[in-house]
């Protein structure tokens, strides 16, 4: 399969998701849960989805938890709206980098004070 293929289907899993997650009524699953990356195996088994959630480390936690049992429901409704064969099991990675460049963002700020 190309990798051109599996880009695109990884483009579209992403999008779905990210268009899902915030009609999720589970409320362990806060309103600053973003989609930052889908990567799709190239056999359309499976599909890593990194997910990035603003909020201290137990609200993370708790989001990645409830992400986890909606994870049925969710791969239901993907394919119902992205035509393949098969839909790929979705496997939940908590991506904390954009928290990561935020604390870097502070810390450079927070210097630039002490040098004024």
């Amino acid at each position: 399969m190309s990798y051109a293929r599996i880009d695109r289907i990884s483009q579209e899993v992403r999008r779905e998701l990210s268009m899902l997650i915030p009609t999720l009524k589970d409320p362990r699953i806060p309103s600053m849960v973003s989609v930052t990356n889908v990567r799709v195996s190239k056999d359309l088994s499976y599909a890593e989805v990194n997910i990035s959630v603003l909020g201290t480390e137990e609200q993370q936690k708790d989001a990645m938890k409830g992400l986890e049992s909606s994870k049925s429901f969710l791969r239901r409704e993907i394919a119902r709206k992205v035509q393949l064969r098969a839909t790929p099991e979705l496997l939940f990675k908590l991506d904390d980098s954009i928290s990561e460049g935020a604390r870097i963002c502070n810390l450079i700020n927070s210097v630039k004070r002490d040098e004024e």
